[in-house]
């Protein structure tokens, strides 16, 4: 009996130990102005352990635009391609990540997609040209994509050092670029994370012009 108890309290010890240890990273990212940054991938390689699998995710289409614009999700994870429009979508990708195409259809196809390489897949509409998407694949355990504000929260990470990638779908050439190292203690951490990219004119259209798909795939295939 007493061995019994000293291990439940060995294992509530080593379970107390971990949350304390749970640390939340608080990022802001921005533009070399200082603006706030929509749509940036931030992903962290640190000390050991991962957090648990996400190995589903959505890519809806609404209003002829991919929701979100920028998916990012870890190296295995299925995603569902709904179509929320009352018209069909044909989804496609040439990206070397994860080349696949998705038929006109409506709704929501049966089969999710796989992704199981890391690395950059632009997603475009061949019924639709202006239509461009991003799905972000890494290997790191510690990721998310910034909000409008330019804001993003990573909960329960084990308080330690880290090495930060960055990426912006309006990167000069659309590559990930070093954010540098940082150390998060178990209080938690504030950062803010700086990207260069090109000016978005306020005069462009709501949509992309018939040629950015081709343009994005270009710029994100590996030379």
């Amino acid at each position: 009996m007493t061995r019994v108890v000293s291990s439940f309290l060995m294992a509530a010890s080593i379970l107390i130990g971990s949350l304390a240890s749970a640390a939340t990273l608080t990022a802001e990212i921005v533009d070399a102005q200082g603006k706030p940054l929509t749509d940036a991938v931030l992903t962290l390689q640190g000390p050991a352990g991962k957090p648990d699998p996400a190995p589903k995710a959505d890519m809806d289409q609404r209003d002829q635009r991919f929701a979100p614009h920028v998916l990012a999700v870890r190296t295995g994870t299925q995603i569902k391609f709904p179509n929320s429009d009352n018209i069909r979508h044909q989804v496609y990708s040439f990206s070397a990540a994860k080349r696949f195409e998705l038929r006109l259809y409506g709704g929501t196809p049966s089969d999710p997609v796989l992704f199981d390489k890391p690395g950059l897949v632009v997603l475009g509409c061949n019924i639709h040209d202006w239509m461009l998407g991003y799905v972000y694949v890494t290997d790191d355990p510690w990721f998310g994509v910034s909000d409008e504000k330019g804001a993003l929260t990573l909960d329960s990470m084990p308080a330690g050092h880290y090495v930060a990638t960055l990426w912006h779908p309006q990167a000069p050439d659309m590559q990930p670029v070093s954010g540098g190292e940082i150390d998060i203690p178990a209080a938690g951490l504030r950062q803010r994370f700086s990207v260069n990219v090109l000016p978005k004119a306020d005069d462009m259209p709501a949509a992309p012009a018939p040629s950015a798909f081709g343009d994005a795939f270009h710029k994100a295939a590996p030379e």
